[in-house]
């Protein structure tokens, strides 16, 4: 398995930390983007402060731009950093689609597929028309006309945030990679099922796509430490689960539901909406901490690792808290597990 690190660009060492994380085999970093400041412009940052190292969005929000913007944004990044950017994109939701963003959150799954298509399109350098329902190009009724793109023709690899079991195949479908979220490698099927649906219906197979499980990295001197991250880790889930949502829409809710977790949820998320806070951060199930992450001590995290590459997980990306000292000390145990795991497994 490869090993990525989520980075903020922001961070005044953010420079220096990509130098050294590309020194030491890290094959990609990828920028978040929420409400606050956008992946593009960091992304741009970090490739001229490198040379090899993958970049990648985690994730750009669909409806934030127009998908021909989007695409044109994608190419130059490509062209800027030579080939090594990875366009990571998630439907969002709608309190930040609608709140923030001002686009109404409307049919997820087919704007995805009519993004990437548009997407596609302009990278390969053709004239842009498209039949679709949420994206007609050129708008019909209108004085739009079809345009060719004003850029040299190049690939972006796409990747999708999916959680839910229609995007999941459209991701197996249409990706080159996916994105997960809270990926326990234990029921690793619950997400990788639609996504080997959706890949068959396409003619292909999983082994197409770069799956990438995004795991807090938390690296503790004796196991009672690991149980204590791992709590804290769990605790961390309360905000997403009592907050990440819009009446009965969250993503994650459903997908904790999907791996065996509903009534534990549905409790957690009423006492947040209770105002019952730290009542609800203690309610969470310490298996969505312990599962769902790499925290712990070097021979536990050895152990899980396994976990993942028998699932298929072909990257980790790890999110680190820490010092840039530790962060660097626990990529370079993490670079150096994954690659002791491989040589065991004869993939070396």
């Amino acid at each position: 398995m490869r090993v990525a690190a989520l980075i903020d660009p922001h961070h005044p060492e953010a420079g220096s930390f990509a130098r050294e994380a590309e020194r030491l085999g890290v094959s990609s970093l990828w920028v978040p983007e929420v409400w606050g400041y956008d992946a593009l412009t960091g992304l741009a940052h970090l490739a001229a402060q490198t040379t090899t190292i993958g970049l990648g969005t985690f994730v750009v929000q669909l409806g934030s731009r127009s998908p021909a913007l989007l695409a044109t944004s994608a190419l130059s990044l490509q062209s800027l950093s030579h080939g090594r950017f990875h366009l990571g994109v998630g439907v969002s939701g709608p309190q930040v689609m609608e709140g923030w963003h001002g686009t109404r959150f409307r049919r997820p799954v087919q704007a995805t597929r009519e993004t990437i298509e548009i997407i596609r399109t302009v990278s390969r350098g053709e004239l842009l028309e498209h039949e679709g329902d949420i994206y007609p190009l050129p708008l019909p009724d209108s004085q739009g006309r079809a345009l060719r793109p004003m850029v040299r023709p190049d690939d972006v690899p796409i990747y999708i945030a999916a959680m839910g079991p229609a995007n999941l195949r459209l991701t197996g479908e249409v990706a080159d990679g996916w994105l997960a979220n809270a990926f326990i490698p234990e029921s690793a099927d619950t997400f990788l099922g639609p996504l080997r649906e959706g890949a068959a219906a396409a003619g292909r197979s999983l082994d197409e796509l770069d799956l990438v499980a995004p795991v807090a990295l938390e690296i503790t001197a004796d196991d009672a430490a690991g149980d204590e991250a791992a709590r804290r880790h769990a605790q961390g889930y309360a905000f997403t689960i009592g907050a990440m949502g819009s009446g009965p829409t969250n993503f994650y809710n459903d997908a904790f539901a999907r791996l065996g977790f509903a009534d534990e949820v549905a409790e957690v998320e009423r006492l947040w909406r209770a105002g019952r806070r730290e009542e609800a951060a203690d309610a969470v199930p310490l298996e969505l901490g312990s599962r769902t992450n790499l925290v712990g001590t070097t021979t536990a995290i050895a152990a899980r690792l396994p976990l993942y590459r028998e699932a298929g997980i072909t990257t980790l990306l790890a999110k680190l808290d820490a010092s840039k000292a530790d962060q660097l000390d626990q990529l370079t145990t993490l670079v150096d597990l994954a690659a002791e795991d491989e040589r065991r497994d004869g993939t070396a």
